[in-house]
């Protein structure tokens, strides 16, 4: 009988069965792992089983290659906490889709398993989205495809860099650059070495290059491309920016008309 027993983050839950589901873990020691649970319709068993949650799992199979049953008990609700900002949860999905169809099974990344817990954490706070993009980072370079951002890739001046070559990700100064620039991508200042806090522009931006990278270098190859969730999250972010804009737009106008029939 082969058993594991290990802190986990649930990546994805698919129905199984008429009270079953395969739940797919991202664990500290195990890597990515998938197993069966059953009573997953149970009141109880529905509060645990939510995407983003930090579960204590035991595993249990006849032999390593099945499938096995899943016995999972609660540490941490994440997704309740985040539940009525949509962007936040959708950021909380992208993260652990790309987990869930991005690693390889049952290898073996206990410092991304630490990166996640510590996004999910942090997407309580205000700094959530550049952290979001900051662990996407993270995330590329760990299934082998690092970015090179603290330095030209042309030899310019590192304090200036403002795009990322699409073919190669490293960073191109604003003076080696600007001739090529509708060819490269460009680059948030906050992901430079001496970057300083984001803006929303800043966001966006970061989340296109990111995405960019994602789907042409991780999710090239994929029958199903980029997931769904992280697609999401850019619309998401983008209509959130644009709406921002739209009652800044509507403040400044108001203000303008107010100090006019003052005047």
């Amino acid at each position: 009988m082969e058993h594991w027993q290990d802190q986990s983050v649930i990546l994805a839950v698919r129905a199984h069965g008429e009270n079953g589901a395969i739940v797919s873990l991202l664990t500290h020691d195990h890597g990515r792992q998938a197993g069966y649970m059953n009573g997953a319709n149970s009141k109880k068993t529905r509060g645990t089983l939510e995407v983003g949650n930090i579960v204590d799992a035991q595993w249990r199979s006849r032999t390593s290659e099945n499938l096995g049953t899943l016995n999972l008990e609660l540490s941490r609700s994440t997704a309740g906490r985040i539940m009525q900002d949509a962007v936040k949860l959708a950021a909380l999905q992208s993260a652990c889709a790309l987990c869930d169809q991005a690693l390889p099974e049952r290898e073996g990344h206990p410092g991304l398993f630490n990166g996640l817990c510590a996004l999910l954490e942090i997407l309580e706070s205000d700094v959530w989205a550049p952290a979001y993009i900051m662990w996407e980072v993270a995330l590329l370079k760990e299934l082998g495809f690092a970015l090179e951002l603290s330095k030209c890739a042309g030899g310019g001046n590192n304090n200036t860099l403002a795009y990322v070559s699409p073919k190669t990700g490293r960073a191109v100064s604003y003076e080696a650059g600007e001739p090529y620039k509708d060819k490269l991508l460009p680059l948030p200042g906050f992901l430079c070495s001496n970057g300083g806090p984001a803006d929303d522009q800043d966001i966006l931006t970061g989340l296109q290059l990111t995405g960019f990278f994602l789907e042409h270098w991780v999710f090239a190859h994929h029958n199903r491309g980029i997931p769904e969730a992280r697609r999401r999250l850019a619309l998401r972010f983008a209509e959130y920016f644009d709406k921002k804009q739209n009652d800044n737009l509507r403040d400044t106008d108001s203000l303008g008309s107010e100090l006019h029939a003052a005047g």
